[in-house]
């Protein structure tokens, strides 16, 4: 059973194992990368800072964290951010994402307005995000990494 409970600084270290284990997954699957990821991903100091700055949200199957979230409301909660989504790969296809996109729009009931941002080539979190009704709006080219951010937002209906 998926559950959903604040992270806190101890998770940090098993956080950052699971981070590292899905976002290189991904590199591997799409990139052709042994490795590779959005910034902190495979930090220790980097999910106890997250901690601190958002509402961090680890996810539990029967006590184990299998996956995160990372949550940016406004003071209001009236818009939230979507800092980072994962499951781990060994998880993944289990409805375990629906659940949590679930808990989130019904954890901020106040947000008319999500955004989130994911890379251009990883079309599984595409799909995930338009089923989940959030809407392409645009592209930021980083040219450090000479890679395109697609950014989406999801408009709470009335």
């Amino acid at each position: 059973m998926l559950t959903f409970e604040f992270a806190e600084p101890q998770d940090a270290a098993v956080l950052a194992d699971v981070q590292k284990r899905t976002f290189n997954d991904d590199a591997r699957r799409y990139q052709n990368k042994d490795e590779d990821g959005p910034p902190g991903y495979d930090s220790v100091s980097w999910q106890a800072e997250q901690m601190q700055q958002g509402h961090y949200y680890k996810l539990l199957d029967n006590g184990k964290i299998i996956g995160g979230m990372i949550i940016f409301p406004s003071p209001s909660e009236e818009e939230c951010h979507l800092g980072r989504i994962f499951i781990d790969p060994l998880y993944q296809n289990q409805g375990f994402g629906h659940e949590a996109m679930h808990f989130l729009l019904a954890k901020y009931p106040a947000a008319k307005r999500w955004t989130l941002d994911t890379p251009s080539w990883a079309v599984r979190n595409h799909h995930f995000y338009e089923k989940h009704g959030f809407v392409r709006t645009g592209e930021i080219y980083d040219a450090e990494s000479s890679q395109s951010i697609w950014e989406y937002e999801r408009i709470r209906p009335d």
